[in-house]
């Protein structure tokens, strides 16, 4: 049997089949609920955002006009919800299970090797913390999501070429932080 498209489950739910809706979510509901965790920082938030995604993207599927994809519109919610919370929270420690250096270093079975990328991580997820909240998210969308500068600019309503210039401001950043935060610790 042929998996239907997001396209043909929108018209499902919109004829009246809620159950059409079940599966977008279960198509969705891991990215969705890894995107806000990054921009949150823990489970409970992040799962609370995820459900209110998904609440969102129900009462408001009349009102999609399929300019984007439907993977798109969704990530535009989670994204939204999630920096309203971080607002209200003011919460910069929000990349608890960043994946940053496990892409370029492998995990060492050596526990000094270890500890050291652990460490590492540890830094980098301070230094992305500190971006100004539109490099912050540009950073963890272009980055850890793998998203394309197109996607990014459909989720976020920016420019492309914005979008570009803080990607760059934020690696620079954090290449800087990373830096700065390595000639600390063979000062002292």
């Amino acid at each position: 049997m042929e998996q239907k498209s997001d396209q043909e489950l929108i018209q499902d739910v919109r004829n009246g089949r809620r159950e059409a809706f079940t599966e977008l979510m279960r198509r969705h509901q891991v990215r969705v609920y890894w995107v806000s965790r990054r921009i949150v920082g823990n489970h409970e938030d992040a799962d609370d955002i995820a459900q209110e995604t998904f609440i969102k993207a129900y009462v408001g599927l009349g009102e999609f006009r399929g300019d984007s994809s439907f993977f798109t519109w969704l990530y535009r919610i989670a994204v939204n919800l999630s920096l309203n919370a971080v607002r209200k929270r003011q919460v910069l420690n929000y990349l608890r299970d960043s994946s940053l250096l496990r892409k370029v270093l492998p995990l060492e079975d050596d526990p000094e090797k270890l500890m050291e990328t652990e460490e590492m991580l540890s830094r980098v997820e301070k230094a992305v913390a500190l971006l100004p909240e539109k490099q912050r998210s540009v950073f963890i969308l272009r980055y850890y999501e793998e998203m394309t500068y197109d996607e990014i600019a459909q989720i976020l309503k920016t420019s492309v070429g914005g979008l570009k210039a803080n990607y760059f401001h934020a690696l620079k950043k954090v290449q800087q932080y990373l830096k700065d935060e390595t000639t600390e610790s063979t000062d002292t």
